[in-house]
């Protein structure tokens, strides 16, 4: 029995569907790190002798046996501090919101290399006019290049190029409005 508090009539500890709740959580958790590389685990600023449990996890295969060990990382997991779960479900938030960015960031250089490539001289000064530190020439002699390869069939040295340089140019401007509101 959980019991009440007299002076104020609350409970003293968490109900049982709440304790379930979090549990399960816990579980997910384990289920989201046994899903992970090890390169991307190392990432995270998981305890060192949980690692192992995690390790076992992700080399056992058979359903049940997996299962089984998923139970008893949750078990060894709720034995950690809140904080450091949080730590944990923080970062691996992180990585995705990140991944996110970094996947749209692409999108975004590879509709700007799409557009040089079509619209040519127009879209080179609408270009410039959003970045004046860009090369101009530079810039038009890859455009030029990456259309030559593509009328002859040729490997997409200058393409990919001219998808660095892009790339490049863009972060250089992300990173100055970075620093300007800093």
């Amino acid at each position: 029995m959980r019991g009440r508090d007299e002076d104020t009539g609350e409970f003293l500890a968490p109900s049982r569907s709440q304790q379930r709740r979090e549990a399960l959580d816990v579980l997910a958790l384990g289920q989201q790190l046994a899903a992970l590389s090890a390169a991307q685990l190392a990432k995270l600023p998981i305890p060192e002798d949980l690692l192992p449990h995690i390790e076992d996890t992700q080399r056992i295969t058979s359903h049940v046996a997996h299962k089984r060990q998923l139970a008893f990382l949750a078990k060894q997991m709720r034995r950690i501090d809140d904080e450091t779960l949080a730590a944990i479900r923080d970062a691996l938030d992180a990585g995705g919101e990140a991944a996110r960015r970094e996947t749209a960031e692409l999108h975004r250089v590879e509709a700007w290399r799409e557009r040089l490539m079509n619209d040519g001289d127009t879209a080179l000064a609408e270009l410039l006019a959003e970045h004046p530190s860009a090369d101009r020439q530079r810039l038009r002699q890859l455009v030029r290049n990456a259309g030559d390869e593509k009328a002859k069939n040729k490997p997409p040295h200058s393409y990919r190029e001219l998808f660095r340089e892009l790339r490049e140019l863009l972060a250089q401007s992300e990173d100055g409005i970075d620093g300007s509101t800093a």
